[in-house]
């Protein structure tokens, strides 16, 4: 394999930022840290729009075709769990990309690994502080497992609702209610909601799956 080559990264775009990625000025920062003993690290490779499980798929089989296995590790697609109601009325989870157009590879950063993910069809480039990839803290990491549902967390409600919204109560000893949302707490798939009973506005804590707009 040719390794002269030098890398040539395509900039990431502004939507970089949202992978949590370090910024160029905490690039040294970043590379300070404490790196496993084998010197994996996780990087962010950017792909075109709706390829991601493909652009995982062909990294997959060009590390075995290539036996990269000792120098590519984990490829992830940042996905999480959400809860969703149909029109039935039903609870269903879904899986929604965290980070659309990105693809997370564990990989030990040399010319040889650089190259393998770089050529994958569908790989446009990693994201880098110039022409250097960039790797993610350990705390990045941590924090995209965890939402990713690798740790502990349960599937987060997906809730299309906010602080003041009317809504109507649809299930429960409210059925037929008619209210303001005062809160919502998404981590718990809760709201808050203020009604009127027997002249007062009185604060009622339900389910989102029990409530819909009007």
């Amino acid at each position: 394999m040719d390794t002269t080559q030098e890398p040539q990264e395509v900039p990431a775009e502004s939507t970089a930022a949202d992978v949590a990625v370090a910024p160029a000025d905490a690039a040294e920062g970043a590379a300070a840290e404490a790196e496993p003993a084998d010197g994996r690290r996780w990087f962010v490779i950017h792909t075109y729009s709706g390829y991601e499980n493909k652009v995982k798929a062909n990294l997959e089989k060009r590390v075995t075709s290539m036996s990269m296995e000792n120098r590519i590790f984990r490829i992830l697609v940042p996905e999480e769990e959400q809860l969703e109601l149909t029109k039935e009325g039903k609870r269903k989870t879904v899986k929604r990309k965290i980070y659309p157009g990105y693809v997370l590879v564990e990989l030990i950063l040399d010319d040889d690994s650089w190259y393998v993910v770089r050529n994958t069809p569908g790989v446009t480039g990693f994201v880098a502080s110039g022409n250097r990839p960039l790797p993610l803290r350990a705390d990045e990491v941590d924090g995209i497992l965890a939402q990713m549902g690798m740790g502990k967390e349960r599937p987060r409600p997906k809730m299309d609702l906010e602080a003041g919204q009317n809504i109507r109560v649809r299930t429960g000893p409210f059925d037929g209610f008619i209210g303001v949302i005062d809160a919502v707490d998404e981590e718990r798939g809760k709201i808050k909601v203020l009604v009127s009973m027997f002249g007062r506005e009185t604060p009622l804590e339900l389910d989102f799956t029990q409530v819909e707009k009007i």
